[in-house]
């Protein structure tokens, strides 16, 4: 009885079956939920906040499904994080390893029904994954010394990538596009340098790829409407100190020429930090901060381009684009490092005008523009597109690439099986089950594409017999077909963080033996806490008070 009362009242504890039986469901439900996202017949999701705004996003990235989900079960959370380290990592195939991570649950659940250990099934589930990771790696195909065949492998894992994306009806136009930034990164992976502009209006089709940087301003009135040859001063500094900033402060004069005074000083001091930003030999100044009337006006006298409240983001791209630095104190202009640019122009996308800054210091710098009907239409755009280049951006450093389609999860599947007819003892069920998950990812595509799944994985499997076989699942004429012709293909790094990270999370759900949940705090302790501390408040001002008397009236 003295051992039962470690934990609080109203913490619960769940020990041996009932812990893992909870571990499971809650994983297969999280694998289940975004189950029918997957693959280029994929249905998206509707996510409608609780919050003010109501705020709907609408969208069938992995990722972002899950993490708008707010999700008690602890192993379901286990998930949820895979799926993000995904996005992080790689950018794409969020999806995939929260199924194929539920698939290897489901058959592990099965496994534990049967009396095999969980570590049996570990041990079997860990040699299985080496097993996969080899047959993928004899069958990888590296093109990186021939440039005609790599950009046509970046273009292949482009459209593969969109092709389950709201962008797939347009997919050449935008995995051209998403090529096109990557190849100006010159094998870097920062996206930094990439821009994505949205700009509501027109169809996905008018989006475009622009050269150079573009700021989401307006030019102001009486100022240069286009500079050549650029110097731009990028800071961070209050332009408005033409008002008497210090809180809490009073100034008290005896008559309305003082207060002009003041003023006068204000400006005149204001004047003096125009004159020091002049003098650093510019002619673009872009400020974080606003820029008040008197400055703007000093700006356009000198001829100088003054942009206020560029955002922060855009600010840090610019300064990185131009070769520049963020400046705030301007008393040493040999210090401060300034951002150069061939051409500052205004122009206009659909109804707004912007600032466009081309021949930047940063060659690589580029701007997209997507153009859509709304903005739900150009955020699940924008996300789309994002996985594209992050995709794409790790192709090029390795530049592994392998068939799609299904292809892959059918190779690691036959190697699997063989290992597991070679292996003695318990481990051979765990390997076989592994082999039925990965089975489980062409399952689920064709499944969602509305067609008989059982028929085509029948006939894949007979076609992954033969040597050389490149079948994998054609959606779109909804039967096997040859995954090379199709010009279907996945980037190496994406299917292998798949499959290890999801090998990883289901050996890490499959240990768990004991779910220990704590007891909620309550909200009478707090108020006890509270009434407690105004009581002592109140006695301790009594006394004070009582002090207060005796002491007046001993004087």
């Amino acid at each position: 009885m003295a051992v039962e009362r470690i934990l609080k009242d109203e913490a619960s504890e769940e020990k041996g079956e009932r812990a893992r039986m909870a571990s499971f469901i809650g994983a297969m439900a999280i694998a289940d939920l975004v189950k029918t996202t997957l693959g280029p017949k994929g249905m998206d999701k509707i996510l409608q906040s609780t919050g003010r705004g109501r705020e709907v996003t609408v969208t069938n990235d992995g990722a972002t499904i899950l993490k708008s989900l707010h999700i008690d079960n602890p192993a379901a959370k286990v998930l949820v994080d895979i799926s993000k380290v995904q996005d992080d990592e790689v950018g794409d195939g969020t999806t995939s390893v929260v199924v194929l991570a539920g698939e290897l649950l489901r058959e592990a659940e099965k496994l534990v029904a049967a009396k095999i250990h969980p570590m049996t099934i570990i041990a079997g589930y860990r040699m299985a994954a080496e097993c996969a990771r080899n047959a993928l790696l004899q069958k990888v195909v590296d093109n990186k010394e021939d440039p005609e065949k790599f950009k046509s492998d970046l273009m292949k894992i482009a459209m593969t990538t969109l092709s389950s994306k709201i962008l797939s009806q347009d997919k050449e136009h935008f995995a051209k596009l998403a090529v096109d930034a990557v190849m100006r990164l010159k094998g870097s992976t920062n996206l930094e340098s990439i821009q994505i502009i949205k700009k509501p209006g027109g169809s996905l089709k008018d989006s475009f790829l622009d050269e150079g940087f573009i700021l989401d301003k307006k030019i102001g009135i009486g100022q240069p409407k286009r500079i050549e040859n650029a110097k731009i001063l990028v800071a961070n500094t209050a332009m408005d100190t033409d008002k008497v900033k210090i809180y809490g402060a009073r100034v008290r004069v005896d008559s309305m020429s003082k207060v002009a005074e003041i003023e006068g000083a204000e400006k005149e001091k204001m004047r003096e930090k125009v004159q020091k930003i002049i003098a650093h030999g510019i002619n673009c100044f872009v400020n974080r901060q606003l820029i008040y009337n008197f400055p703007e006006e000093l700006f356009a006298d000198a001829g100088i381009l003054a942009i206020e409240h560029a955002d922060f983001d855009g600010i840090e791209r610019l300064a990185l684009v131009t070769g520049g630095e963020i400046a705030s104190t301007f008393d040493n202009p040999e210090s401060v490092k300034l951002g150069h640019c061939k051409l500052i122009e205004e122009i206009m996308i659909g109804e707004d005008k912007l600032i466009h800054f081309s021949g930047v210091e940063l060659g690589q710098a580029c701007t997209i523009v997507l153009r859509g009907a709304s903005h739900h239409v150009l955020d699940e755009a924008e996300r789309s597109l994002h996985d594209a280049l992050c995709v794409l951006s790790q192709t090029v450093n390795d530049s592994r690439v392998l068939l799609g389609g299904g292809w892959p999860e059918m190779v690691m599947s036959k190697d699997v099986d063989e290992l597991a007819r070679k292996t003695p003892g318990k481990k051979s069920h765990a390997i076989e089950a592994f082999s039925r998950a990965l089975v489980a990812i062409p399952t689920i595509i064709s499944d969602n594409a509305g067609l008989d799944s059982a028929e085509l994985i029948a006939q894949l499997r007979a076609e992954h017999q033969k040597e050389g076989c490149t079948a994998g699942i054609d959606v779109i004429s909804g039967s096997v077909g040859d995954m090379a012709q199709r010009g279907i293909s996945e980037a190496f790094k994406v299917k292998q963080a798949v499959l290890l990270s999801a090998t990883e999370a289901a050996e890490m759900i499959l240990r768990v033996d004991e779910i220990i949940t704590c007891a909620p705090r309550r909200r009478e302790d707090r108020m006890t806490q509270v009434m407690e501390r105004v009581v002592c408040d109140t006695v301790w001002l009594q006394k004070l008070g009582r002090c207060a008397i005796l002491m007046h009236l001993s004087f």
